[in-house]
């Protein structure tokens, strides 16, 4: 993988660059769209392409581990063939899932066993079988095992476990650069930085992670509940030890301010299910704010679901025939709404880059974080 830095703006750590992969290119900033289970709920792959314009998605790890599982990916030739996308695919390791399984699973130096939640099956995920699984899913992006502690976090423990997804991370490097792709293109593996909201701690593992020289880098832990200060506080603290050479990753983040905002402090790249998850219960994220659309208000509002927006189902389908799919639990509503989150938070990404690129973003974010959070 390739990374080349093209415009940094002056009034703040933004910047626009290009990510080169075996699938494509990607322009960053960027948003990748959540594909948990091998599909981003309720959106075909061409309308990803052509509509939301996604350049990348993410698949999930554990889902696919344990469906379809890893035979019929390999007889697929992996997610990219099994899914009919052939741009870039980024694969987290598990590591959050196993975290969310807090009353299953047991956290050892070896590796985590749990209990799938679909059968009850026990398994063990270790730094080097989650990424000879990452092998065969195909990704061109794929993490590091690592272990995600929850919020709030004593510090004694925030301390250990980072010690030990540093060793974890060893035994990840040593695995991957000792084993071969499977379908004949170069995968890319990210560490990810630990440290729960602990300045000191969010240092120490920057500063390690970016001695282990890989070709870019990720930040996770940062959207367990703490509160957005901190986590814009622990993101400053770890963008300016990162090489500025890489790209940055902050894993699982968040609203379309957390974003701008977090872009501002030299992130690259975001993913996060808020989009579609919020879209299925009548959230809709637009440029003048946001809409609860199951809201009485909307009930004969003819108006198109977003005049502005470029995209066809914004125009064409108005507020009160969405509210009517939403409240009526027609899958239609739940496509429709999807797909305008989705494009809305490719189009304010692309945005933003742009700002960067032109000179205006820091003025353009001021004002933009004023509008976005507004209930309309």
């Amino acid at each position: 993988m390739k990374f080349t830095l093209q415009a940094q703006d002056k009034l703040s750590q933004a910047r626009a660059g290009v990510m080169e992969t075996a699938h494509g290119k990607i322009e960053t900033p960027i948003f990748m769209p959540v594909g948990t289970a091998g599909t981003v709920k309720a959106v075909h792959q061409h309308e990803l392409v052509n509509d939301i314009q996604a350049q990348i998605i993410l698949g999930n790890t554990y889902h696919l581990y344990l469906r379809p599982g890893l035979d019929v990916l390999q007889k697929a030739g992996g997610l990219h063939k099994f899914n009919g996308w052939d741009k870039p695919i980024l694969t987290d390791s598990g590591g959050y899932q196993v975290y969310s399984l807090t009353e299953v699973r047991k956290i050892r130096e070896e590796g985590v066993t749990f209990r799938s939640h679909v059968d009850g099956s026990k398994h063990l995920f270790t730094p080097e079988n989650v990424m000879d699984t990452q092998r065969v899913i195909g990704a061109d992006i794929i993490m590091a095992f690592d272990e995600c502690t929850p919020y709030p976090c004593d510090y004694n423990y925030a301390r250990r476990s980072l010690d030990m997804t540093h060793r974890w991370l060893k035994r990840c490097c040593n695995r991957f650069d000792s084993t071969e792709p499977l379908y004949g293109y170069d995968q890319t593996l990210f560490p990810i930085v630990q440290g729960s909201v602990y300045k000191d701690l969010r240092a120490k593992s920057a500063e390690v992670i970016a001695s282990f020289e890989r070709e870019g880098n990720a930040i996770g832990g940062l959207s367990v509940g703490e509160p957005a200060e901190e986590m814009y506080a622990m993101t400053e603290v770890v963008t300016a030890i990162l090489p500025k050479e890489k790209p940055r990753y902050l894993m699982g983040v968040g609203t379309p301010i957390n974003i701008l905002e977090n872009i501002a402090l030299g992130i690259d790249m975001f993913d996060c299910v808020m989009p579609t998850r919020n879209a299925r219960n009548g959230m809709l994220f637009t440029r003048n704010g946001i809409i609860n659309i199951k809201n009485e208000k909307w009930k004969a509002d003819f108006s198109p679901i977003e005049a502005e927006s470029d995209l066809m189902m914004d125009q064409f389908y108005t507020k009160a025939y969405l509210r009517h799919l939403i409240r009526s639990q027609e899958i239609l509503g739940a496509q429709i709404a999807s797909l305008h989150n989705l494009h809305f938070y490719l189009w304010l990404v692309k945005q933003a880059r742009e700002k960067i690129i032109d000179g205006t973003f820091y003025e353009w974010k001021e004002k933009m974080v004023k509008v976005l959070g507004q209930r309309l």
